[in-house]
């Protein structure tokens, strides 16, 4: 029987004025292995190991199994029956896209029992349209620091534009030791913004991009402000304010929230990245949160898969 092995690199979204339309691929993974069964009488069996499996559901409500469905329903097709191995290396609900993985992880992993069916655009359009928003999915599939707008065609209704990336910015990720539901962070957000607030963003967001290629200092010390979620969304997470202020003492660009946090991301360069992480660990510890810190890359792949018979 053919087994295909999907493997999907963690993300960090918005990176602060970006706010649900820029993300870029990390160097943390999630795995998932596909085997289609046969003679048996079971139509699905999932398996899971790694840090936090136990939280990872085993029935037809897990998510890279939903994707995997929705892939041959697009097909107007049936399933077949499949067994789906999964190795956690990305925390589950701390800002780093573990759903996103998920998506794409089942998606590709359909689209490899079926011969590759569809394009790498196609299955981009559909993992979108499963997350909701193109700021994780983007990323986690082709890799780097990705910005996504609507097209103008219905047969590609996304823009996607590369994000160069010095390799001068280093990020660094600090994961707590408790959870933050996307829902909920999207709740505490209010549904009109000011024609300032959208200006100031806008602005933002474009010094960023600049920022990112060319690791020019000043402009990422201004361009990681946010005006659309992070005012927010900090008050979710305990002991933000000591963190930012610790990052920046270290000598980071900023900081700001991965994805919808608590992961807190800082920006800086590679002489800091060591003192950057052990100001974050101690300045959340401080406040009776532990956290694991990395000092990570940017994934430059995205998702990748082999095949092997067995």
């Amino acid at each position: 029987m053919p087994t295909f092995t999907v493997t999907v690199p963690a993300t960090t979204a918005n990176l602060g004025p970006g706010f649900d339309c820029i993300g870029a691929a990390l160097t943390l993974y999630n795995e998932f292995q596909f085997t289609r069964l046969e003679s048996t009488p079971e139509a699905l069996v999932i398996n899971a190991i790694g840090e936090e499996y136990q939280k990872v559901t085993t029935d037809d409500s897990n998510l890279v199994y939903q994707a995997f469905v929705k892939f041959y329903q697009h097909l107007e097709q049936t399933p077949p029956p499949v067994q789906i191995d999964i190795k956690l290396g990305v925390p589950l609900a701390r800002g780093l896209g573990s759903s996103a993985t998920a998506i794409v992880g089942g998606l590709l992993g359909a689209n490899l029992l079926c011969g590759e069916i569809l394009s790498e655009s196609q299955v981009t359009e559909l993992a979108i349209a499963l997350e909701g928003h193109p700021d994780n999915v983007v990323p986690a599939l082709l890799g780097g620091c990705r910005l996504a707008a609507t097209g103008l065609t219905q047969e590609s209704s996304w823009e996607i534009c590369e994000i160069p990336w010095s390799d001068d910015v280093i990020p660094v990720v600090a994961i707590p030791n408790f959870e933050l539901s996307t829902q909920e962070a999207r709740r505490v957000l209010p549904t009109e913004v000011s024609r300032a607030d959208a200006i100031f963003n806008t602005a933002h967001l474009g010094l960023l991009l600049r920022g990112l290629q060319t690791g020019r200092e000043d402009w990422l010390r201004a361009a990681l402000q946010d005006r659309l979620h992070q005012p927010y969304r900090k008050a979710l997470i305990q002991g933000y304010d000591a963190v930012n202020q610790a990052v920046v003492a270290a000598g980071a660009y900023g900081m700001v929230i991965s994805g919808a946090g608590p992961t807190l991301l800082a920006l800086t360069n590679k002489s800091q990245a060591e003192s950057v992480a052990t100001a974050m660990a101690l300045a959340w510890k401080n406040e009776g949160v532990e956290a694991v810190v990395r000092s990570l890359s940017i994934d430059t792949q995205g998702a990748k898969s082999d095949r092997r018979v067995c």
